[in-house]
């Protein structure tokens, strides 16, 4: 799955799409897509993040209490 990284406008390629909807991770391994050659796996904050669209992910995956917070 590709994300945003907000600030850059960069693409990341996740491939653990649990780690990305859990709500009790607060970052995400992802690999960048910018350049020609592969690059090294690094840590995103999932804060820093959106989808390539740019809509943010939905609370339920970023607050682990998403269902009693108002």
């Amino acid at each position: 799955m590709l994300i945003r990284v907000v600030k850059s406008k960069d693409l990341i390629k996740i491939n653990d799409i649990e780690q990305l909807i859990n709500p009790f991770d607060s970052s995400v391994k992802g690999i960048s897509q910018a350049g020609e050659e592969q690059q090294e796996v690094e840590l995103y904050w999932k804060e820093d993040l959106a989808f390539p669209s740019g809509e943010p992910f939905p609370r339920s995956w970023l607050d682990p209490a998403y269902k009693t917070a108002e």
